[in-house]
């Protein structure tokens, strides 16, 4: 099939060359909003031990790449990254100026994913993270060379629709998987360990993972809706003398704020290793 310009998100055809978690998690939410029809997103893999998942949202499945880039203008690959060299390679051949591709796979860089494509093809990173499974996504993406304005505006819509996504320079994008996809196991720990204080002082375990997690969750929108500085909202909940005080000081006994932040330098500093790979 003859792959054309679609005029807008009402025809797009999106294709997924991987059909792992994070795949499903940006196809599950680009359907849920409404952004793209079910039937209209065709994803392909060896096996159908994933495939299975897109047709219980009725998409269509294949296992052939190919037949995805030929079928779909703007295809998605989220493959493991040291196999993504040879699917490029296999599909290469079917690649035209009208495509937008886009890659999920760490440590990849747009050069590399330009030198393995036909010359002046329209080529985007991006980095989601596991909270696009519930629409609750932090995501960066970055650009090609020959990628134009209204090419990232359309992913930049169709990506909101699993959470917040923002163009940055291609140098931010290991620096996000530090912050953000490793920061999700961050923050586990961190929501883990303050339930097991809580737990400590006499309180059930599951009520325990249930409030801190929904400490969690609350502080995150407050923070993103109002706009402040977190030390303004840390402020605005310390009173003089009270209970916040008291253990703020003890977190800083801790040293939980040098912590976390080398822990995102490692993360950060681990990602450029793999990118540099």
């Amino acid at each position: 099939m003859a792959v054309v310009a679609a005029p807008g998100l009402d025809q797009l055809r999106v294709g997924f060359v991987g059909a792992g978690r994070m795949a499903e998690a940006l196809a599950q939410g680009f359907i849920r909003a409404g952004k793209v029809e079910a039937q209209h997103v065709l994803a392909s893999a060896p096996s159908d031990r994933n495939l299975c998942r897109f047709r219980a949202l009725g998409c269509q499945t294949t296992h052939s790449n190919q037949e995805v880039v030929q079928n779909c203008w703007l295809v998605f690959f989220a493959t493991k990254p040291h196999v993504l060299p040879a699917v490029l390679a296999e599909v290469a051949p079917v690649v035209t100026t009208e495509h937008i591709l886009v890659s999920v796979a760490a440590g990849i860089s747009l050069s590399t994913l330009e030198e393995l494509l036909p010359p002046a093809t329209r080529v985007l990173r991006i980095s989601p993270n596991l909270p696009c499974v519930v629409q609750e996504g932090a995501m960066v993406m970055a650009r090609g060379r020959h990628t134009g304005n209204s090419d990232a505006e359309l992913l930049q819509t169709l990506l909101e629709a699993c959470g917040q996504c923002e163009e940055v320079p291609e140098a931010h994008v290991d620096i996000h998987t530090g912050l953000s996809g490793s920061g999700v196991a961050f923050v586990c720990a961190f929501s883990e360990a303050l339930a097991e204080g809580a737990i400590k002082m006499g309180m059930p375990s599951g009520l325990a993972h249930r409030i801190a997690a929904q400490t969690l969750l609350g502080t995150g929108k407050l923070l993103l809706q109002k706009g402040q500085h977190p030390a303004q909202l840390r402020t605005d909940v310390c009173t003089p003398g009270g209970t916040t005080i008291y253990g703020l000081h003890a977190l800083e006994r801790g040293g939980l704020r040098a912590a976390t932040m080398s822990a995102v330098e490692a993360a950060t500093c681990r990602a450029r290793e793999l990118s540099g790979k």
